[in-house]
C-alpha cells in the first residue's frame, strides 16, 4: 500500500486524518512560511494564491527526501480580499472577530499532494462563513472562557467547539473549514492505491 505523509505541522489536520482511518505520519517541512507569504503578497497574489502556494511548497520540498505520496495543506482567511495571519495575542483576537463579527468571509482550505518532488493533485474549496452580530458581552465571555486557545486559529474560532456559536450560516465543506478537505482526499487516496478501495 501507497504510503502517506502530511508535511503540515496542524494538529487540527493530523486529526482530521486520524480520526477517517487513514495511516501516515507527519514530517515538518522545514518551509519559512513567513518569507513566502511575504514574497507573494508582495508580487500582489491573494490569500487563496498564497494558501495553494505554501501546500505546494510543503509538500514538494518533503517529497523530495521521501517516498510515497505527500500532502501539502495550507489555509488562509480572506476578508474582503485581505489575508489576515494569526492573532499573536488576545487584544488582536478580539480586534479580528470585532472585524469579522456581521460580516462574511472566506477560508481558503488548498491540498497539494506530491511524489518525487513534483505535484500530482491539488484541490481548493474556499467555504464562506458568516459571523452573526453577537454582542461584546458575548464576545467577552467567549475569550475569557477560550483565553489563549483562540490564537490557533485564523478566525480566532474553533467551528468544532462553541466557536459554532459565533456564526449565523456557513456555505461549503465542513472538512475544509478544519483546513482539510476530507472527502475529495481521500478518493483520491483510494485512487492511489493508499487507501483500500
Amino acid at each position: 500500500m501507497t504510503s502517506v505523509i502530511l508535511a503540515s505541522k496542524s494538529a487540527a489536520r493530523a486529526a482530521v486524518l486520524r480520526s477517517a482511518g487513514v495511516p501516515f505520519e507527519t514530517v515538518d517541512s522545514g518551509v519559512d512560511e513567513a518569507a513566502a507569504k511575504e514574497g507573494w503578497l508582495t508580487k500582489g497574489a491573494g490569500p487563496r494564491e498564497v494558501a495553494e502556494g505554501l501546500a505546494e511548497r510543503k509538500a514538494v520540498a518533503v517529497s523530495k527526501s521521501r517516498t510515497g505520496l505527500v500532502i501539502g495543506a495550507d489555509q488562509t482567511l480572506d476578508l474582503d480580499g485581505v489575508l489576515y495571519d494569526k492573532a499573536q495575542d488576545i487584544a488582536e483576537a478580539r480586534a479580528r472577530l470585532v472585524a469579522l463579527r456581521g460580516r462574511r468571509h472566506f477560508l481558503h482550505s488548498a491540498l497539494v499532494a506530491a511524489k518525487d518532488g513534483a505535484p500530482v493533485w491539488r484541490l481548493t474549496e474556499s467555504p464562506a462563513l458568516s459571523m452573526r452580530c453577537f454582542s461584546d458581552a458575548f464576545l467577552d465571555d467567549y475569550l475569557e472562557r477560550h483565553g489563549a486557545s483562540v490564537l490557533g486559529s485564523v478566525g480566532c474560532y474553533r467551528l468544532e467547539d462553541v466557536g459554532a456559536q459565533l456564526f449565523e450560516a456557513i456555505e461549503g465543506d465542513y472538512f475544509a473549514i478544519l483546513g482539510l478537505p476530507l472527502l475529495p482526499l481521500l478518493g483520491f487516496l483510494r485512487k492511489q492505491g493508499a487507501l483500500p478501495s
